[in-house]
C-alpha cells in the first residue's frame, strides 16, 4: 500500500496465495506504520482481484475507518501508482537478485523497501527527496506555518 502523497510504501506482504488474508496483512501493516491512525484514509485498488472485494477485507477497512475506492474494470491507469511501484521494485531490485527460498525473498525485499526505497530512493514527485524525508519536510513546513 502506497501513500500517494509521499510515495512511501506503508504496507506490504508476501504469500503463496493472493487472497484476502494477504490484503488484510498489508492493510494492518499500513495502519501500524501510520501509528494505527488511518481513519478517513482512502484506499484505491483495482477490481481485478477478489481479495479487495472480499467481505472480510471490507470489514477490516471499516474497522480501521478506511474508505475503499475501486477503479474501473480493465483500466490499469486507475491503479497506476501501484503498477509503477511494482515495475520499480522488479526492475531495480527483484530481477537483479537470486533468492534461494521464499523466506529469503521476503526478508531481502522487505529490507530493500525499509532501508532503501522509503528512506534513500529519491522521487521526482517528492521534489527529489525520499518518501520519509519528504514526509518530514512537509511536517516541519506545516509546523513552521502554524507557528
Amino acid at each position: 500500500m502506497i501513500d500517494l502523497y509521499s510515495r512511501r510504501l506503508l504496507g506490504y506482504a508476501m504469500s503463496a496465495y493472493h487472497d484476502a488474508d494477504l490484503t488484510q496483512a498489508t492493510l494492518s501493516m499500513a495502519a501500524a506504520t501510520r501509528g494505527g491512525t488511518v481513519d478517513g484514509v482512502i484506499f484505491q485498488s483495482d477490481r481485478g482481484s477478489e481479495q479487495y472485494t472480499a467481505v472480510d477485507y471490507a470489514k477490516a477497512c471499516k474497522r480501521l475507518g478506511v474508505l475503499q475506492s475501486m477503479g474501473r474494470v480493465g483500466c490499469a491507469l486507475d491503479n497506476a501508482a501501484a503498477e509503477a511501484f511494482n515495475s520499480t521494485i522488479k526492475v531495480e531490485y527483484i530481477h537483479r537478485q537470486r533468492f534461494r527460498t521464499r523466506a529469503e525473498a521476503r526478508l531481502k525485499i522487505a529490507t530493500w523497501i525499509v532501508d532503501f526505497y522509503n528512506v534513500r530512493r529519491r522521487h521526482s514527485a517528492c521534489d527529489g527527496m525520499s518518501p520519509v524525508d519528504y514526509e518530514h519536510f512537509i511536517a516541519e513546513a506545516r509546523r513552521a506555518q502554524a507557528a
